[in-house]
């Protein structure tokens, strides 16, 4: 009897956990835990990984798989609880979600989860993740993560670019920001014909961006993965998650879904603005009305803040507000650049007045005037097209022009400086 329980195979031990509510409901999960651990795994219910997590065998898990789906929102806080108490005894979580709202799905993450999958599992989605959990966490070096090779970046560029970065942000709603910030990437990606430079417009309005409207692009889940989770970005999810226009620009669209504006901090948009101005010559920044925590960010790591305004009481209270608010935090008020929109034509002496006025009394210089573009402006917006490929001879599109050709200018003859 003794001889043959020695012969009995031992149970291989439990390296891993599924937790959900009912972990039927994920018949896919089932398959590929199967295929990564063979019988090494368990699974538990929400209320049972709660008392499981604190108990000394939850040591030797490699990892729990935390499976929810839209039925689970409703008790998201205990979800998130549950999450705390794995990070609290250093157990890594892999967060499984199938069509859980963005917010939820941020508030997951955000309590500590170390990976994201989307449920259904694409293929291999599973092992990926489970190898990265495997990897030592990278120093971030945001100059050394984009190199392609010893030479080369991301778009064929020279390596390491230190690219220019141009913000901005509209004053108030409708005084064209977005109209604005599509059209200097486009005109700067064509400023020449002979090694035209890189260009690449981030659309950072996370709620109501409409940089994939004016270009008529898609919006992709990839726009969200890399947002969720920035200290994962590397070259390949950076330029996984950029759209090519014409094959002259690269964009990164708003996310497809609403998002609250904290889904980013200040670390997150450092991290992809460096990871943009290793791999491009200009980067160009759509900033959200609304300032954020990030805005002070985004100012900072600026070479220009384009601000613009319309000839109109709420842009003139906004823009005695936005320099109050900077300069109480003692922020670089001076990398503001004010632009007017729709500003008045050369003969129109009573609107230079106007201007000439608010000027004054806000204490600031407008510094670009940017002539109405009338209807073909909007329509340009509606048909996805830059103003360049639509209405090349409007007055708006002319003065873009020549600004991006001042920009180039002054870029190069800086490079050549140093």
């Amino acid at each position: 009897m003794a001889r043959s329980a020695a012969l009995q195979p031992e149970p291989a031990p439990i390296v891993a956990c599924t937790v959900s509510r009912d972990v039927q409901n994920f018949d896919l999960l089932i398959e590929d835990m199967e295929a990564e651990l063979g019988e090494g795994w368990g699974d538990l219910s929400f209320e049972d990984a709660a008392a499981f997590f604190v108990q000394p065998d939850a040591a030797e898990l490699k990892f729990v798989a935390i499976a929810v789906d839209s039925q689970d929102e409703e008790r998201l806080g205990y979800v998130g609880e549950l999450i705390k108490i794995a990070k609290e005894n250093r157990i890594r979580i892999i967060l499984i979600a199938d069509e859980l709202s963005p917010m939820a799905l941020h508030k997951l993450l955000r309590l500590g989860a170390d990976d994201f999958v989307p449920y259904p599992l694409p293929e291999g989605a599973l092992h990926e993740a489970i190898e990265r959990l495997n990897e030592p966490t990278p120093i971030h070096r945001p100059t050394e993560l984009v190199v392609a090779s010893e030479n080369e970046n991301a778009v064929g560029a020279p390596a390491n670019l230190d690219g220019a970065v141009f913000s901005v942000h509209g004053l108030a709603g409708g005084v064209g920001a977005t109209t604005f910030a599509v059209n200097l990437a486009w005109e700067l990606a064509n400023v020449t014909k002979k090694d035209p430079p890189k260009v690449c417009l981030l659309d950072l309005d996370l709620q109501f961006g409409s940089v994939s409207t004016y270009l008529d692009l898609p919006r992709r889940e990839a726009v969200y993965e890399l947002l969720a989770d920035t200290s994962r970005m590397d070259k390949e999810s950076f330029m996984n998650a950029l759209l090519p226009f014409k094959d002259k620009m690269h964009v990164l669209t708003a996310p497809g879904e609403i998002l609250p504006l904290d889904m980013i901090g200040p670390d997150d948009v450092n991290a992809l603005i460096d990871m943009a101005r290793a791999n491009f010559d200009f980067v160009i920044v759509d900033m959200p009305k609304t300032l954020v925590q990030w805005t002070e960010t985004a100012l900072a790591r600026s070479h220009v803040y384009f601000a613009l305004m319309a000839l109109d009481m709420r842009s003139a209270q906004n823009t005695l507000r936005m320099v109050r608010a900077l300069k109480s935090e003692d922020l670089p008020v001076e990398k503001l650049r004010f632009a007017l929109n729709k500003a008045p034509k050369f003969a129109d002496l009573s609107g230079k007045s106007r201007v000439k006025r608010m000027a004054e009394n806000l204490n600031i210089d407008i510094e670009l005037m940017l002539p109405d573009g009338g209807k073909p402006v909007a329509q340009a917006g509606d048909h996805g097209l830059p103003l360049s490929d639509s209405a090349g001879k409007n007055p708006l599109r002319k003065e873009i022009k020549k600004l991006a050709a001042s920009l180039y200018s002054h870029a190069h003859e800086q490079a050549a400086a140093l």
